[in-house]
């Protein structure tokens, strides 16, 4: 394995022709650079430079060692930028897009961990109604993480994370139904129902399972906020249909439970954290595992 320096050796060499133009510009004797290029080439049984009478060329070994090698420094310098970034960690700013119903569970958890760590780090935390809005933002650089349901493939992000949970009834804990293990959407039908409108991810699911079943899904509030959801769920004997994950913090409280529907049972949501395709900046990555962290947690 190459170390850095004779990596830097052998570049500046390459780019310059000549061992003391490479010493000159690095601040280091030429003598010290020429015993490593000799000692590698020694080690690999080819030279690796030509030796013509007033400069160096690479010789067909060197070009293919040269493209490892730039390739390497840019790796380093890559990390080492992300180190220095992590040094200074109690400074600098993040934007997350996120859907509405994370905003008053899972996020604000993470969120809390995270600025206790980096109490001077910015954070701007965005709510869209759409999984396409969030991928938009990320992919245009709006924002630095997304984090929401069922996103579609784009190549211009990367899925950091991902945990799916099944849909299923949600109410208050005294509801007729809430002690049981487990319901059926037939079992539902009798109460008030709250549903997510056609604009959310959660409708296609409770379409397909209703019509699979040859029942009249008919609600008394249709929404695409999953806040009014989960609060009419606590009221009027209300029902709705959600993940663990938009209700962990009710449910923590003791305000709203969850009960498998046999009829949803093979209907998972995946709940996605993405970030660009070229990277994101070391600190939002170290809130980016605090948050897949979160993620596994809650699906478990």
């Amino acid at each position: 394995m190459l170390h850095g320096r004779l990596l830097n050796y052998i570049d500046e060499v390459a780019r310059t022709g000549s061992i003391r133009k490479a010493a000159s510009h690095l601040n280091v004797a030429a003598s010290a650079i020429s015993r490593q290029i000799l000692a590698l080439e020694s080690q690999l049984g080819t030279p690796i430079f030509q030796r013509l009478p007033k400069k160096l060329v690479l010789t067909a070994a060197g070009e293919v060692l040269i493209g490892h090698v730039r390739q390497t420094l840019k790796e380093l310098t890559r990390a080492q930028t992300k180190i220095e970034e992590l040094k200074g960690l109690r400074r600098g700013e993040i934007t997350m897009a996120m859907m509405s119903g994370l905003a008053s569970n899972l996020v604000p958890g993470t969120v809390k961990a995270f600025r206790v760590a980096n109490p001077r780090v910015k954070l701007n935390l965005t709510l869209f109604n759409t999984g396409e809005e969030i991928q938009f933002a990320v992919a245009n650089g709006e924002a630095d993480l997304g984090i929401g349901f069922d996103f579609t493939k784009d190549g211009n992000l990367k899925v950091l994370g991902r945990a799916g949970a099944k849909l299923g009834a949600v109410m208050a804990p005294n509801h007729p139904l809430a002690k049981r293990t487990g319901i059926r959407l037939s079992d539902c039908i009798d109460y008030p129902l709250v549903v997510a409108d056609d604009t959310s991810a959660i409708r296609p699911y409770l379409n397909t399972a209703f019509t699979r079943v040859s029942l009249d899904l008919q609600p008394i509030i249709e929404t695409n906020a999953i806040e009014i959801m989960r609060h009419s769920a606590m009221v009027d004997n209300g029902i709705t249909f959600l993940t663990p994950f938009d209700i962990e913090f009710e449910r923590r409280a003791g305000r709203l439970v969850y009960l498998p529907v046999r009829e949803l049972s093979h209907e998972s949501q995946t709940l996605m954290l993405i970030g660009h395709e070229r990277g994101t900046s070391a600190i939002a990555s170290v809130l980016a595992e605090l948050l897949k962290t979160m993620m596994r947690e809650a699906s478990g």
